[in-house]
């Protein structure tokens, strides 16, 4: 079966009857959808993966693994959690329908089905789909535009999966819920995107910024919020964004936020950042082993920059390993 891809929307049919999947297919195509077809479950997961549907049409009865169960798996995993799923049942009971919208069917066709309703409730659905694709394609090139940023400066290489990957585990231990733990996951890459419109004389300057300076380099957490503010998916990054390099005491920047006032998830990016600023080779120094960028983030918490408990709590685990190494790009 050819499951190149295409303009067209991909409808995928998972049904246990060989008439019905014949059936289904012909309605579909004469209205000009593109369809692949599954026999069973095992077979739609595989399909899923090549073909990358549109919308699912899944029977809710079928041997070995069900439609409730293809649909459990596809609705827990990332890649495939916002395909529409239209659940074909010949079941009327509530219970049934109850239990297959907890897991995320999101319509169902009683069979028999009339063929009109069936493309209907399908446009409409793919509709949907589209508008979350073009919101997904905004947020991956918002995400290359802060990698961007990271790739014009050799010594940060790594540095923006590095906090994604230390912060989202400190989020953890630390007991913030899967939302804010999402929120630090995607701070990390996203916190300096400002910087995209900082001119590359002052990002790469070797030596200290002049006064002026400082002042416009201030601005990259204002621009980042603003460039990031438009997708309501990303709202929940935009505290780190704008607060990250405000400092315990209320020394810092933008907004001069002090102690709990500031965000907790900016306040754990702060802490890893720290970190991986002093671990990692500088123009004007280099890399600090461990225990030396231990000695000084407990010298500047002392001095009122930084969170004590948050800080302590991080040198603790990084003392008793339970970070392990970073690898690759975080899952977002």
């Amino acid at each position: 079966m050819n499951v190149a891809l295409s303009q067209t929307p991909t409808v995928l049919i998972v049904d246990d009857s060989e008439d019905m999947i014949l059936l289904l297919t012909e309605v579909l195509e004469d209205a000009e959808y593109r369809v692949v077809t599954a026999r069973n479950g095992h077979e739609a997961l595989d399909m899923v993966v090549q073909a990358n549907p549109d919308l699912i049409l899944l029977d809710a009865i079928m041997p070995n693994m069900n439609g409730y169960e293809v649909t459990q798996i596809l609705k827990t995993q990332d890649k495939t959690r916002l395909i529409p799923i239209i659940m074909l049942t010949g079941l009327s009971d509530l219970n049934d329908k109850l239990k297959g919208i907890e897991l995320g069917v999101d319509d169902f066709l009683v069979k028999p089905f009339n063929h009109l309703e069936l493309v209907t409730r399908v446009r409409s659905l793919i509709r949907v789909k589209q508008y979350t694709d073009e919101l997904e394609n905004a947020e991956t090139v918002i995400f290359s535009l802060a990698l961007a940023v990271e790739a014009k400066d050799e010594y940060t290489e790594g540095h923006c999966n590095r906090l994604s990957f230390y912060g989202a585990r400190l989020a953890e231990a630390i007991g913030l819920s899967t939302e804010q733990i999402k929120a630090v996951r995607r701070g990390g890459i996203l916190h300096d995107i400002g910087k995209i419109a900082i001119h590359d004389n002052l990002l790469l300057k070797p030596g200290p910024l002049t006064p002026d300076e400082f002042e416009v380099m201030k601005q990259h957490t204002v621009i980042g919020e603003r460039i990031c503010k438009p997708l309501k998916s990303l709202n929940g990054v935009l505290p780190i964004i704008r607060s990250h390099q405000e400092r315990w005491d209320g020394s810092g920047y933008p907004d001069g936020l002090k102690g709990e006032e500031i965000p907790i998830i900016a306040r754990v990016i702060m802490t890893v950042d720290l970190y991986d600023a002093l671990t990692t080779d500088r123009p004007y120094r280099r890399a600090l082993s461990n225990e030396k960028a231990f000695e000084v983030m407990r010298e500047e918490t002392a001095m009122g920059l930084w969170d004590a408990v948050l800080m302590e709590k991080f040198i603790d685990m990084m003392q008793k390993n339970e970070f392990g190494t970073p690898t690759g790009r975080s899952a977002l």
